[in-house]
């Protein structure tokens, strides 16, 4: 059992000794669980598409028979939507003029604007709109289709939310400052973005490739 099952599990059970021992009268002198160790939790996860796994995606989901899965995982590479961001999103929320897409209803309970990329204006332009829903197809189907095509990539430990992991970097790697990444993202926390955002060393080196700290603010006084 993970860290954090089992730190789910001592709540529950703290939460229901407490009730019990308040509102139910049983003779507890403590609460016992208050007393447990908890465990460390650390879930966070830094899994990002590797040299060639990108392709070997894109291969998979060729040969998906479900014609909306390729869409959507390269849409939710290009977006970092969450798999129920993607799948609530309609067309009504896109604004091809404007480059965006309203998102709604999110996680965090605070709707946002995104901005669109040329790939992902290119995936939409090529999707069919006789449903109100961009990817209409539930979450279900979605996931069995996903799992039957990173087992056909040899991807069996790359989740479907470690894309959104990968589009944040790539986003933060392209530049944007935090408060750009925060739009895209829908952070209302800067630590948690901090946590989504794996920024590959080499990517950085390369920036750094012929600058200095002299050459960006100028000699010392």
């Amino acid at each position: 059992m993970k860290p954090g099952t089992v730190a789910r599990e001592l709540s529950l059970l703290h939460n229901v000794i407490d009730i019990a021992r308040r509102e139910w009268d049983v003779p507890l002198a403590t609460n016992v669980v208050a007393q447990v160790r908890r465990l460390p939790v650390r879930n966070a996860r830094d899994r990002r598409l590797r040299p060639g796994e990108l392709q070997a995606l894109r291969d998979a989901l060729v040969d998906s028979r479900n014609p909306l899965l390729q869409p959507a995982i390269l849409f939710a590479i290009e977006t970092a939507l969450r798999r129920g961001e993607l799948l609530d999103l309609e067309w009504t929320a896109i604004d091809v003029r404007n480059r965006t897409a309203h998102i709604p209803h999110t996680k965090t309970g605070y709707a946002r604007t995104i901005p669109l990329t040329d790939a992902a204006l290119g995936i939409l332009e090529g999707l069919p709109r006789r449903e109100s829903k961009v990817f209409p197809m539930t979450a279900m189907a979605l996931k069995l289709a996903w799992n039957r095509a990173r087992g056909r990539a040899s991807l069996s430990d790359l989740r479907f939310h470690d894309l959104r992991h990968e589009a944040i970097s790539r986003f933060a790697e392209m530049g944007l400052t935090a408060v750009e990444l925060r739009v895209i993202s829908g952070h209302r926390d800067l630590r948690m973005l901090t946590r989504y955002t794996h920024l590959r060393p080499a990517t950085l080196a390369a920036k750094l490739a012929g600058r200095s700290w002299e050459q960006e603010v100028g000699p010392a006084a």
